[in-house]
């Protein structure tokens, strides 16, 4: 396994075991700041832009100040140099808004080698429970007050959905809304065939991350024949599509074999949708 690296703003790599957040630093003691995880394929962040593009959306949202976006890149491009272009990684740009009396962001990057358990989810697919949210489907847009559909440090509630899947026997799960819809899992966007569609939740009317692979995904499906669609599904809808799948940056794409122990259609079209993204199979070659 590569050995993981880590960067500084404006320190450029240091040390791993070297101290990069400061003890009052208000990422660690309010989650209050922002990252991205971006696929390192061939040693190239796999939709940089788009990521940079996401997280200064959420820097908006959180009146949270960013250095200049030229700056992120040479970051990234000091982090990844010398990377080995055989090696998948996982780049993460992490930005809090620095120590609790004030100064600059803090903003670091750290590369290390992507989780077996990324890679293997790729071929073997999921098993995903659902779980309650709490919020009804539209009401968090609704509610100025709150940032929606920001990728935030604040992780606690992300954390602990997985946690319940490990314990139940799960490998992930699918919030749903308390009027009964489909939001998004702890890390990933939801997406599902029916017919000749692929469909997804829609962002901005639900306050669910908008998904960098998944839009990504949804923008190329014509190559493959299909529509995109932005909708609402319920669970008992999607265990009637015709394929369901989890996106994410690091998983890429994930089909979920059974939702709340149902088994689910296995999609022929998996294959082309997994080929589409281009990210590599265990055992296989890396794509080029």
């Amino acid at each position: 396994m590569e050995a993981s690296r880590v960067a500084v703003l404006g320190r450029g790599v240091v040390p791993a075991e070297e101290a990069v957040l400061r003890g009052d630093d208000r990422g660690v003691l309010h989650g209050d700041g922002l990252f991205e995880t971006m696929h390192l394929r061939d040693g190239q962040p796999w939709l940089r832009d788009a990521h940079l593009a996401r997280l200064r959306s959420g820097a908006a949202a959180i009146a949270l100040d960013l250095p200049p976006t030229g700056a992120l890149v040479r970051l990234i491009d000091e982090i990844r140099a010398g990377w080995p272009a055989e090696v998948e990684g996982a780049l993460r740009l992490v930005c809090t808004r620095g120590p609790e009396g004030g100064g600059p962001p803090t903003v670091y990057a750290a590369l290390a080698e992507v989780p077996a358990t990324a890679k293997r989810a790729r071929r073997a697919g999921l098993a995903v429970a659902t779980l309650p949210l709490g919020v009804a489907a539209r009401s968090r847009p609704e509610l100025d007050w709150l940032p929606a559909g920001i990728k935030s440090t604040s992780y606690a509630v992300s954390t602990a959905a997985r946690r319940w899947a490990a314990r139940a026997g799960f490998d992930d799960v699918l919030w749903v809304s308390n009027d009964g819809y489909v939001l998004e899992g702890p890390s990933a966007n939801v997406v599902w065939q029916v017919g000749t569609t692929l469909c997804t939740v829609p962002a901005a009317a639900t306050g669910v991350l908008p998904g960098v692979t998944a839009r990504w995904l949804l923008e190329h499906a014509i190559e493959l024949g299909f529509d995109a669609e932005e909708r609402l599904s319920t669970p008992a809808e999607l265990k009637g599509a015709d394929g369901v799948w989890l996106t994410s940056s690091l998983r890429g794409l994930a089909e979920v074999r059974s939702l709340d122990g149902t088994p689910l259609r296995r999609s022929p079209q998996t294959p082309a949708l997994r080929s589409l993204l281009a990210f590599p199979l265990p055992g296989a070659d890396p794509p080029r």
